[in-house]
């Protein structure tokens, strides 16, 4: 047997494909994504072109263009994308997608998310990002949750901190954008560190971490800070 470090072993079990099922929590609705929300997708738009920026497509000259781009991407099974339907205004507003799924390494991404700017920064977008995060480490049991974006898109690198992911390095030129060179930040949440990722989500989802005027009494780092220490 070799004295040389070679890892912890883990269950090499291949964990399950994701499945196209509706998803619901309080605040947010996702759905399979179809054909049938493309106006509503189109509506959400309309002057939200600075939303596209970092995405390899978009914005969509026309409502047909923006159809036959939802029509294609509905249509592949990696990416899977669901529609997002904030509860409170019954309106699809965005999607958001599992992708780069390897059941073998236990390994997924969370990306492709586009949110209108009206559900931005909202209980749904939050939830949204967390009710696919739990199918892929609670139901799917994966082992690795991964968060990639363009180095230069400060909100996403904001948000995956946010979410509990590590940041883990760059991967320089690793992609080209629309004409334009693309540094990748990647990030990742581990299947030991998951369980206070989840726990911190579901408190600040929680509708008693809510004002009456609808703001969060405590952030997601504020949770998750002060359950460390009480662990300690």
């Amino acid at each position: 047997m070799s004295d040389l470090p070679i890892g912890p072993e883990v269950d090499p079990t291949p964990r399950p494909l994701p499945a196209r099922l509706e998803l619901r929590g309080t605040h947010v609705a996702l759905e399979p994504l179809h054909l049938r929300h493309a106006p509503e997708l189109w509506d959400a738009a309309q002057g939200a072109d600075a939303s596209w920026a970092y995405l390899g497509y978009g914005p969509f000259p026309s409502a047909a263009a923006m159809a036959k781009h939802v029509a294609e991407f509905a249509a592949q099974h990696d990416p899977m994308a669901w529609a997002v339907r904030p509860l409170a205004t019954g309106v699809v507003s965005g999607w958001l997608t599992l992708l780069d799924i390897q059941p073998k390494n236990a390994a997924i991404e969370l990306g492709h998310i586009w949110f209108a700017p009206r559900m931005q920064r909202t209980p749904a977008s939050t939830e949204a990002m967390f009710l696919l995060l739990r199918l892929a480490a609670d139901d799917l049991g994966y082992r690795r949750l991964v968060w990639k974006c363009n180095a230069l898109n400060a909100p996403s690198r904001r948000a995956a901190e946010r979410l509990g992911f590590t940041f883990e390095g760059l991967f320089r030129a690793h992609y080209v954008v629309k004409g334009r060179r693309r540094d990748s930040a990647w990030f990742s949440i581990l299947d030991d560190e998951w369980p206070r990722c989840r726990d911190a989500l579901l408190a600040w989802l929680d509708p008693a971490n809510f004002s009456p005027a609808g703001a969060p009494r405590r952030s997601v780092r504020e949770i998750r800070e002060a359950r460390a220490v009480s662990d300690r």
